[in-house]
């Protein structure tokens, strides 16, 4: 590869990895417009979500559904429900436990590259071609105590070595942009990173002298083997990020043993 060509392919990556990474998971702001709508009727300082309306029996084909579904290989990836946490709100278009194919995590992906065009735009699209996505899961979580949100978004990619350059790039981008770190997750230090969100502005009124909530934000990328895993965080203060960083780890252990329910 030509030094010019490498430059290309560098910054044509980094553009991936940025778009990606303001995102967090395919949700965005999924969790933060959740709770402070324009006008909302409410006032709520927490993260709110709609419990379970009824519970399974064990005969029933849906037992367990609290806990996460687990029916494809990469389903069974994600964390099941943790105690003290439920599913969360919808993650926009997709609910808050699915999964999408190859084909259509790549197009997730192609549609961050709207600012190109001709060219530039179709060498984007195969820069994200070359990343060998092969499927994406993700799930949302709400803990008990109405305090964070979490969305966990697990992308599968086909060479091993893609997703921790991916990592590298995406955390040195996150360090160029001087966003604050977040707590470290000892145990995978060395393949995991959490960064903070700008500082929570003071509520906002609204028209009707409402106030929004002012939501701190956290996200954190780590990898293990072909597996990318981004855990997108929000929650009003103060802001539990021992917590968050908690639900990473167990993500990661259970990636580790996905047979074995946290």
């Amino acid at each position: 590869m030509s030094e010019k060509s490498g430059s290309r392919t560098r910054r044509i990556l980094k553009n991936v990895v940025v778009s990606v990474l303001v995102l967090g998971a395919v949700g965005g702001g999924v969790a933060y417009t959740a709770v402070t709508a324009e006008n909302a009727d409410r006032t709520a300082p927490t993260v709110a979500w709609a419990g379970p309306s009824a519970s399974a029996t064990p005969e029933d084909p849906a037992a367990g559904f609290q806990r996460g579904r687990a029916s494809t290989p990469l389903s069974k990836l994600l964390l099941p429900v943790p105690e003290g946490h439920v599913l969360g709100s919808d993650i926009e278009g997709y609910g808050n436990d699915a999964e999408v194919s190859a084909k259509q995590a790549r197009a997730l992906l192609k549609l961050t590259g709207s600012g190109y065009y001709g060219k530039e735009r179709r060498a984007y699209e195969k820069e994200v071609d070359r990343l060998g996505i092969q499927g994406m899961a993700m799930r949302s979580y709400a803990d008990d105590a109405g305090t964070y949100q979490a969305e966990v978004l697990i992308l599968r990619m086909k060479d091993k070595t893609t997703v921790r350059k991916f990592f590298d790039v995406r955390k040195k981008i996150s360090e160029l942009l001087e966003l604050r770190k977040g707590p470290k997750i000892k145990e995978y230090a060395k393949n995991s990173a959490c960064f903070l969100g700008p500082e929570p502005e003071k509520p906002k009124a609204h028209k009707r002298g409402q106030e929004s909530p002012d939501l701190q934000d956290m996200v954190c990328s780590a990898y293990d083997g072909e597996f990318m895993i981004t855990v997108r965080a929000y929650g009003s203060p103060p802001f539990d990020q021992k917590a968050v960083a908690d639900l990473v780890e167990k993500q990661l252990r259970h990636i580790a043993s996905p047979g074995e329910y946290v």
